[in-house]
């Protein structure tokens, strides 16, 4: 049945700001997630699942996940939907359809049981392949609440978990110059061009002695070769260790000068997740985890990751986080994505493990009562 629904929701296309597409994809999560016995609602375009707590009180369990994908409609034409042995392909199997297919079936399969469970939140972000620009904030108040938090990202190569994650942020560098005759009048104009070239060179000297991934992913600017470029802009993927880095980083952003009179400079976050570091929270969360695993016959581990997530949103604000439960597999991104079959009902059977047990498990050095 899981390969049956990740099918499904494998030939729903979803990509990042495609309405028609996300909200047929929404619709369709929204009305398994029902079956599942979750209540559902919406904020804008994020989904919001919840459960009621079952003889549990003082606990709440958030799960994040996101249905949007970085794979553009029509993409199945030519990296098609496959299954060869515990190989599964597809765009958006692994990042991260098969986590909520998981997450479906583990509640699905505690509908009928008398098991006790706490109260369960679910929100499952339109945006994050862009960063979550829209999300943030309703991460943030559902985190506030919660007494612990899952991410249903992928998790490590091989299925470890992922317990701190790099600062991530998006953002724009603009130049407004002056348009003018390249040839007649050049002087009269301002190019932007020029102007950010030379940003993005101060920029690069900022983060040239800092552990900082700097990125210019795109940039685009002028129009012809005979006139002084009047607009330029480039977008920023930059990843951060430590919030000392971020912090400065962004305030030299914030800051830029023209180096150019008449220019215009603006520099604008597009968005942005702050450094979550690995924490005692963390740390402790993982060992409940790691116990709850190991009573279902899995082992399991826990590093930080390099990637961003909604993760980073929850874990800088010290409540207690592990992402990566989503099911083991590969090539996230690229054409050669591909999720585990088997992994499936394995991370299956442990989010319904968590769901029901994590609360009963005592933090690390403290005995159970």
């Amino acid at each position: 049945m899981s390969l049956e629904t990740l099918h499904r929701y494998t030939r729903l296309e979803s990509p990042t700001g495609d309405r028609r597409a996300l909200a047929a994809f929404a619709e369709v999560l929204e009305a398994d997630a029902a079956d599942a016995g979750f209540h559902t609602a919406r904020e804008g375009d994020h989904l919001v699942w919840s459960l009621p707590a079952r003889g549990v009180t003082g606990h709440e369990l958030l799960l994040l996940s996101h249905y949007d994908t970085v794979w553009p409609v029509g993409t199945l034409e030519t990296m098609p939907w496959s299954v060869e042995g515990d190989t599964v392909r597809g765009p958006g199997v692994y990042d991260t359809k098969a986590g909520l297919v998981a997450l479906l079936a583990a509640v699905t399969s505690l509908r009928s049981s008398e098991q006790e469970l706490p109260a369960v939140r679910v929100v499952v972000v339109a945006d994050e392949e862009i960063g979550s620009p829209t999300a943030g904030d309703l991460v943030r108040a559902e985190a506030a609440r919660a007494t612990a938090v899952l991410g249903l990202e992928p998790p490590h190569p091989g299925g470890d978990l992922k317990t701190g994650r790099r600062g991530s942020t998006r953002a724009r560098i603009e130049v407004t110059g002056i348009e003018a005759h390249a040839a007649l009048d050049p002087d009269a104009g301002v190019n932007a061009i020029d102007e950010l070239v030379d940003q993005l060179v101060r920029v690069r000297a900022l983060v040239a002695d800092r552990p900082v991934l700097l990125n210019a992913g795109t940039i685009a600017g002028g129009g012809r070769t005979n006139v002084v470029a009047g607009r330029a802009h480039a977008d920023l993927g930059l990843r951060f260790l430590s919030r000392d880095d971020e912090e400065a980083v962004l305030g030299g952003l914030d800051g830029l000068s023209a180096f150019r009179d008449r220019a215009v400079v603006k520099s604008t976050l597009l968005a942005h997740r702050p450094t979550w570091r690995e924490n005692d929270a963390t740390t402790a969360l993982l060992a409940r985890i790691v116990r709850v695993a190991a009573a279902a016959g899995q082992t399991l581990g826990g590093r930080p990751a390099d990637g961003a997530a909604d993760t980073n949103t929850t874990g800088a604000l010290g409540v207690p986080t592990v992402d990566g439960l989503a099911p083991p597999g590969g090539g996230a991104h690229a054409r050669h994505e591909w999720v585990s079959a088997q992994g499936i009902t394995d991370r299956t059977a442990l989010l319904a493990a968590l769901i029901t047990g994590l609360h009963h498990q005592p933090a690390a050095g403290t005995s159970q009562s």
